[in-house]
């Protein structure tokens, strides 16, 4: 296939935008990236395993994390100046690499997406009715919080990006104001040598933790599972002011401050309680946290925070979803009706809608059907590993279009060769671990996910006869534009 230099940032293929541009800042972005990183709701899923994996090493395990993150959210503004468009990585990866590897990489984005944002409904039930003192394992009142959520968030999400954007800033404001308060009341507790607390020692801030017992590896693993979300950023990308430059900064931005909620928070909750009643209550680490630091009181205020996470990360998946698919039915590789935008609202509701019952479908299901949900429990254990791949693509992608730059500019050299290349080593190394030590339902879940994705391929190709198939290569010319 040959391969077609671009001789300034064009977009020659690209769909002309039906949502509404200019509607969203980069701080507004930022936020939503932010938002479906879900630091609340990472932070409580995986603070106790994360301890026991670094031994108490958590603040250097996730700074170096933080690393490859960044370098490849990078690579997104980079590619997000060439193509500012909400297929992102579907596009970018089709028009510089292979269209078939293009539209496999669509369907890696949409199907992590389904897969974490189930995760996350599913605990959103416990933490709203332990608010009122109810039983939080009863199913049908978890299945009505779920499903009233899903709706207000998809209700929100067809009225416009513009109030979707305020939603995530309000909701984020408190959310991230009761974390960091909770983080910094820890700390001074744990400084202050409260009964009951774990002593800070300066073991925990090297990358073998406390006595060299902690597992670099192990740590690693959680720790990319944590980050997966900022990308939210660039799916949004047409309705931000600048929206080839802004987007990009904003994924950065994200990133960047998420990573310092990560430290501050977990540094400061890991020393609270002892090493054993922290695992003994893993489930729900920051209730109990709270519930250790200022009685039931704050726990509910720290569930509130949690169902925040959750509500935020859930309206943020909706909207994203629904671009993803928006942006490769525009191209036919999805039904065409998906492309709808409404010319009232300038959004894509017939996706919205579409997204909307899917999450609605998958979240009953697996509330009510307990052979089916240790099938999408099988899903929601390998949505990081689907993220870290298709995170690699992209960052492929990046090094593939600017190639002709990477041998004649020292600097790009670095930033668009060296640097990308060894966040996809550390990726993949990141992959393999997992798969190897992975148990065969989640292998076969993988192998399930492949599957459809081909059979999705196919089906877009022969059926739907897309011409995107047909794409031919592009890349930047050598000198700068």
């Amino acid at each position: 296939m040959t391969s077609q230099i671009l001789t300034k940032v064009q977009e020659p293929h690209s769909i002309e935008s039906r949502l509404q541009p200019n509607a969203i800042s980069t701080a507004q972005d930022t936020v939503i990236g932010m938002a479906y990183a879900a630091p609340t709701l990472s932070i409580g899923l995986t603070l106790a395993g994360l301890v026991v994996a670094t031994s108490y090493a958590v603040g250097p395990i996730i700074l170096l994390t933080a690393v490859p993150m960044i370098i490849i959210a990078n690579a997104y503004r980079r590619l997000n100046l060439w193509n500012a468009n909400c297929g992102a990585s579907f596009e970018w990866v089709g028009r510089a690499i292979n269209p078939y590897l293009g539209f496999f990489t669509g369907w890696l984005m949409i199907a992590a997406t389904i897969t974490g944002t189930t995760s996350g409904v599913v605990v959103l039930g416990p933490s709203i009715l332990a608010l009122f003192d109810s039983n939080p394992t009863a199913v049908w009142p978890n299945v009505a919080i779920s499903t009233g959520v899903i709706l207000v968030m998809l209700v929100i999400a067809i009225v416009g990006i513009r109030i979707t954007a305020r939603t995530q800033v309000g909701m984020a404001a408190v959310e991230y104001a009761i974390l960091i308060a909770f983080a910094i009341a820890g700390l001074i507790a744990v400084l202050g040598h409260r009964h009951g607390s774990f002593p800070i020692t300066k073991e925990w801030f090297q990358l073998k933790g406390i006595g060299g017992h902690g597992s670099l590896a192990a740590g690693l693993l959680i720790a990319v599972f944590m980050y997966t979300g900022w990308d939210a950023t660039v799916y949004v990308n047409e309705e931000v002011k600048h929206r080839r430059t802004n987007p990009g900064r904003a994924a950065v931005f994200a990133v960047a401050l998420v990573t310092v909620i990560f430290v501050l928070t977990s540094i400061g909750l890991a020393g609270v309680v002892s090493p054993a009643k922290l695992q003994a209550n893993s489930s729900s680490t920051l209730v109990y946290v709270a519930q250790a630091l200022g009685g039931s009181g704050w726990a509910k205020v720290m569930a509130f925070a949690l169902a925040l996470s959750v509500i935020a990360c859930t309206g943020v998946a909706v909207v994203i979803l629904a671009r993803m698919i928006y942006g490769m039915a525009n191209h036919r590789v999805l039904p065409p009706v998906l492309g709808n935008v409404s010319t009232r609202f300038a959004t894509p509701i017939v996706a919205s809608v579409v997204v909307g019952v899917i999450l609605i479908v998958i979240t009953w299901v697996y509330l009510l059907s307990g052979s089916i949900a240790n099938v999408f429990t099988q899903l929601i254990d390998v949505t990081g590993l689907l993220c870290a791949a298709y995170y690699m693509l992209t960052a492929l992608a990046a090094i593939v279009y600017y190639r002709r730059r990477i041998v004649s500019q020292p600097w790009d050299l670095m930033l668009a060769g060296v640097l990308p290349a060894g966040a996809i080593a550390f990726l993949g190394w990141i992959l393999v671990k997992s798969v190897m030590g992975a148990p065969a339902s989640q292998l076969w879940s993988l192998a399930g996910v492949g599957i459809a994705g081909v059979v999705l391929m196919l089906l877009a190709r022969f059926v739907l006869k897309a011409q995107f198939f047909n794409t031919p290569r592009e890349s930047a010319e050598s000198r700068r534009s």
